[in-house]
């Protein structure tokens, strides 16, 4: 409520016969002792009822009053119109949208900040009406605690926890900017828009939110009439509320800025870095900035150290195939490789490897574009194309430097794999990443780069595909029996008159309603044998490959991945939308 208002509410009330001056001088007397609102003094003494007490400010301020608990429903665009840190923060709630304009429920509704910020982050006009905070509260708690994420009119997936962290953000307190340069140029319009403080405020809004929602990327995408947000979270897009179009080059201006990139080149795509602080981690955001149609499109991706688990039983191999991998990742000499598209874990899967067998008296050195993760006790060399440092030298730097272990980012072409196959002949033990649908493909993939077989079978001796599961929501998991279409589409063949029971989830506040809450991965781990290495002198194709490794005991994505789901950790959709080839089998 107004201060104005508070210190002559009870003067007010008494003037228009709501309260006798007697209950007035009671109330003043009690927060005079007890201390608190007026009007709340006065509402528990029973002097008053709260929708008076609000109607009569509404009618004071020529604000028109609103009962919440008799509007009913409000629609999921409506509510999801207006960041669910805003809302909070500033105890208010959107109830109503037409004709660009939103009319708002708050308790305070002389707040011009909270309709600022509105207006800024949503274009409408907004429209205040006062209600008190006990209903405003219960609003969000209904919405944001259930229907997250919900609908299609710019609703996002939940970010929960404690708004007023956000908000502290918004305003610098808990997002710190760890690195932030800017050129020395003339463009001084460009910097302004992108240093001015609504937009600095909401640059930091959108990142906190992301880190917040758990999301790896944060993708902003310029269109001829709207600007579209989306976070990735659990490797799935999910588009949440998006800025005004206007406010494109601001945002992209203050990105550049806070990633040292030139704010005044917008013809070129650019890459950077920013470093950041929020909610008491450091959080390293990789940025991308390609020019489109209409404006730039930009794509973080949040490296969060934090939520980095390196404890290979922890990422999903299944009991009678960790083995296998911890056997060939402390080979003397030799090489393992890990394929799969970008986001499928990786990285993740190489550095715990390196963890694994990190210590004193192994000497381990990385070279990666980029580095993501730092990792204690490794050597880690950051791949720079441009000044000629690129996979290929630094593989060959490696091999002067006395090392026992090499990882390299990515095979990419011939030069790479041969100098890579070079450290792996000559004692040392080389791992490394390559884009391929399966394992087997991998070694089609070196062949079709120019290396000979011959020096394949004699180096890479275990190769890991895998990909990124969700994991069924624990909250709101529920069983049923699998219909005999679904079972047959999986490879599932039960006994006769055998009924098989699946999960799922139902969606809820902890998943956002998506049914699912974490990731995992499967695996496909081929560890090289005799009549594969003959397989591939003779350069079969990679189908007949994957036969061979197959009667030698591999297990396909397909196979693991239908494990997970006889085990109720992910669902049968989950599967078909990650793994769908291997139905072709």
């Amino acid at each position: 409520m107004p201060e104005s208002m508070k210190k002559r509410l009870g003067e007010m009330l008494v003037d228009e016969g709501i309260i006798s001056e007697e209950q007035l001088q009671e109330a003043l007397h009690e927060q005079k002792i007890k201390g608190g609102r007026l009007e709340k003094i006065l509402i528990s003494q029973g002097y008053v009822t709260q929708d008076v007490i609000m109607a009569f400010v509404g009618t004071q301020l020529g604000i028109p009053h609103v009962s919440l608990t008799e509007i009913g429903d409000i629609p999921n665009d409506v509510v999801f119109s207006v960041p669910e840190s805003i809302a909070v923060n500033h105890c208010l709630i959107p109830i109503v949208k037409k004709d660009k304009k939103l009319t708002v429920a708050m308790a305070d509704p002389l707040n011009v900040f909270a309709i600022d910020d509105i207006k800024m982050m949503t274009g409408f006009e907004v429209e205040p009406a006062i209600a008190s905070e006990t209903e405003i509260k219960a609003m969000q708690a209904k919405y944001y605690g259930t229907a997250a994420g919900a609908g299609s009119g710019g609703g996002g997936p939940e970010v929960g926890g404690d708004m007023q962290e956000i908000i502290n953000s918004m305003g610098g307190e808990n997002l710190e900017v760890m690195e932030e340069k800017a050129e020395d140029m003339d463009i001084s319009k460009l910097e302004a828009a992108g240093e001015d403080a609504p937009v600095v405020r909401l640059v930091n809004l959108i990142l906190t939110e992301a880190v917040r929602a758990g999301a790896s990327d944060i993708h902003i995408e310029p269109y001829e009439k709207n600007l579209r947000c989306r976070y990735r979270i659990d490797g799935v897009l999910h588009e949440v509320q998006s800025p005004p179009r206007a406010l494109s080059p601001a945002i992209s201006s203050r990105l550049k800025i806070m990633s040292s990139l030139d704010i005044a080149e917008r013809r070129l795509p650019q890459d950077g870095r920013i470093k950041i602080k929020v909610l008491g981690k450091e959080i390293d955001l990789r940025v991308s900035v390609c020019p489109v149609q209409f404006g730039e499109k930009i794509v973080m991706r949040i490296l969060d150290s934090s939520n980095l688990s390196l404890d290979l039983p922890k990422l999903g191999f299944e009991d009678d195939i960790l083995p296998k991998f911890e056997k060939a990742i402390v080979e003397p000499y030799g090489m393992v490789l890990v394929t799969g598209p970008t986001g499928s874990g990786k990285s993740t899967t190489l550095y715990s490897a390196l963890h694994y067998i990190n210590n004193p008296d192994t000497n381990i050195s990385t070279i990666e574009d980029p580095v993501e993760y730092n990792l204690p006790g490794i050597n880690q060399v950051n791949a720079k194309a441009g000044i000629g440092l690129t996979f290929a030298a630094g593989l060959r730097s490696f091999l002067r430097q006395d090392p026992d272990v090499i990882m390299v980012g990515e095979i990419r072409d011939k030069e790479t794999a041969e100098v890579a196959i070079n450290a792996a002949l000559t004692g040392h033990l080389v791992f490394s990443t390559l884009h391929t649908n399966d394992a087997p493909g991998a070694v089609t993939r070196m062949t079709n780069m120019g290396v000979e077989p011959f020096l394949i079978t004699s180096t890479v001796h275990c190769v890991v595909a895998q990909r990124l599961l969700r994991r069924i929501c624990k909250d709101c998991k529920e069983a049923y029996e699998a219909p005999p279409e679904v079972l047959e589409e999986i490879g599932v063949s039960p006994n006769a008159g055998e009924a098989v029971t699946l999960y799922r989830g139902r969606g809820c506040a902890t998943c956002s309603n998506t049914g699912y809450k974490g990731r995992m991965a499967i695996h496909e781990v081929l560890v090289t044998s005799e009549e594969f290495k003959r397989g591939v002198l003779q350069r079969k194709p990679t189908s007949e490959l994957k036969k061979v490794a197959r009667e030698a005991g591999m297990q396909t994505l397909r196979e693991c991945g239908v494990k997970k789901i006889l085990k109720g950790l992910t669902s049968v959709e989950e599967l078909l939308r990650v793994a769908h080839a291997d139905s072709e089998e």
